[in-house]
C-alpha cells in the first residue's frame, strides 16, 4: 500500500510540474503579445509565479488559478510591475498600468 501512495504522490507532482510549465509558457506568450501591442518592453522575458489556488473554472470543474507577476518598461529606463491571472490555461485578468513616459 505505501508503494501505491508513493507512486500517486510522484505522479501528481509530475502532473503539477508539467501543467505549471505549460501555463507559464502561455502566460509568457500572452505578456509578450500584450507588451508588443502597447509598445512596451517585456523585461527579463519571463513571468514569476506568485500564488496558486484551486478554483472552479467556467465549466464548473476544479482547476488551478495562478497569478504571475512580471516587469515591463515604457521608456527603456524604468521598471514597472504588472500581473496576469490564469485560470487553467485561460487568461482571466491582465493588469498593466498605463504607460507613463516623462521626458
Amino acid at each position: 500500500m505505501p508503494e501505491i501512495l508513493g507512486f500517486l504522490l510522484v505522479a501528481c507532482g509530475g502532473w503539477f510540474l508539467w501543467d505549471s510549465l505549460k501555463v507559464r509558457e502561455l502566460a509568457n506568450a500572452a505578456m509578450r503579445a500584450a507588451c508588443k501591442q502597447h509598445g512596451l518592453l517585456f523585461l527579463d522575458d519571463t513571468v514569476a509565479l506568485q500564488s496558486v489556488w484551486p478554483v472552479r473554472g467556467s465549466n464548473g470543474h476544479l482547476t488551478l488559478r495562478r497569478v504571475y507577476d512580471f516587469e515591463y518598461s515604457d521608456t527603456g529606463h524604468n521598471r514597472r510591475k504588472g500581473s496576469i491571472t490564469m485560470t487553467g490555461a485561460a487568461i482571466e485578468a491582465l493588469s498593466v498600468t498605463p504607460p507613463i513616459a516623462i521626458d
